[in-house]
């Protein structure tokens, strides 16, 4: 299928299936070799890819996120052989991570090869590194025969895409092609560490957490939400840039569970006196402090509960985004998850995409 955006390319959609896999596969990898953009699930959420060794093809990236220049890119990988290809020094804690995490969403920032252009790597001298856990950009480096920058298939600063439906409403028009292959199954970006310092340092929080990182490696230390992390460089995942946030302003309420409910109920009747249209992007527990006839008058998403945060952090993105597209004039989030494991890396998310933020 072919999707049209005004006089802009036409984007191709493969649905892909277990008949059609290898058509639509090569397919794609032909659209890569070509200089092409190729958007794809991965288990974290979709990407963007083209060949992370040319250039010109991963200029085409910048073009069609409309992401700040300078703004670094990792690249999928599919085998040591790629790594080898791309990376120098390899510290011998790298191997440990590859060893116990890859396949997975785990990105390592390395020392990078003077084959991996400057516009890739934003000028620096490292290049983030991940094997991905999925099918799909798995076979499509290797049958592209190159590593594959691929951020993640949205413009830029908006909400991650967990769904192909995401990508077409971002990039339909902008890129050659999306592989629609289901539902990302984390629906967040991975864990990145940066392995050129010592301790190393996590850039951003994801599915690997902390306790499992020094289970392999011992000390690592994190800089993603400290008030002062002027002694580590802004090396990769957008920590120069601002991410995740959808048009409507949103407003996290974090903390203590009971009050973070009480402040929300607060904020949603201030906002009705107000006569602003709200949304509420809530765990399960938290709807419990409010009546049915309150929720039913709102927009509201549910996240799924606070003990499960596999689920809430599958969902994020698309509440975000269910939310941003019901023209409302805030959007009341629940910050109640624990701060730990996964749930981290959902506070993480939530943060950047609150303007305002409360404390409770």
């Amino acid at each position: 299928m072919k999707v049209e955006n005004g006089n802009k390319r036409e984007t191709q959609l493969f649905r892909v299936s277990e008949e059609n896999f290898d058509a639509v596969l090569d397919e794609a990898a032909e659209i890569i070799r070509r200089g092409g953009t190729v958007a794809f699930p991965t288990e974290t959420v979709y990407g963007l890819g083209a060949n992370g060794l040319d250039p010109e093809a991963v200029r085409k990236i910048f073009e069609a996120k409309e992401r700040p220049p300078g703004n670094p890119l990792s690249l999928l990988v599919h085998s040591g052989e790629d790594v080898g290809k791309v990376a120098k020094n390899i510290p011998e804690k790298a191997f440990r991570l590859m060893e116990a995490f890859w396949p997975g969403p785990l990105t390592i920032v390395l020392e990078k090869k003077d084959i991996v252009p400057e516009i890739t790597s934003g000028n620096l001298p490292s290049i983030g590194l991940r094997m991905p856990d999925h099918r799909i950009p798995l076979e499509l480096v290797k049958r592209a025969g190159t590593p594959l920058a691929a951020p993640s298939a949205n413009l830029s600063g908006k909400p991650s895409p967990s769904l192909a439906a995401h990508v077409l409403a971002d990039l339909t028009g902008r890129i050659d092609a999306v592989i629609d292959g289901g539902g990302a199954a984390i629906g967040l970006e991975s864990t990145v560490v940066d392995m050129t310092v010592e301790p190393p340092v996590v850039l951003r929080p994801g599915a690997v957490g902390i306790v499992e990182l020094e289970r392999v490696i011992g000390k690592v230390r994190s800089t993603y939400g400290e008030p002062d992390s002027r002694a580590v460089p802004e090396k990769q995942a957008g920590q120069k840039f601002s991410h995740y946030t959808p048009d409507t302003q949103v407003v996290l309420v974090e903390g203590d569970r009971k009050r973070v409910s009480e402040k929300i109920g607060a904020l949603l009747e201030n906002s009705r006196l107000s006569g602003k249209k709200v949304g509420l992007l809530l765990s399960n527990e938290t709807t419990g402090f409010f009546t049915s006839g309150e929720l039913s008058a709102q927009e509201c998403f549910l996240l799924g509960s606070r003990e499960e945060p596999e689920e809430a952090a599958r969902r994020l993105f698309e509440g975000l985004r269910v939310l941003d597209a019901k023209s409302l004039d805030v959007i009341l989030a629940d910050g109640s998850f624990s701060p730990s494991g996964l749930g981290a890396a959902l506070l993480n998310r939530l943060r950047e995409a609150a303007s305002i933020r409360y404390s409770v």
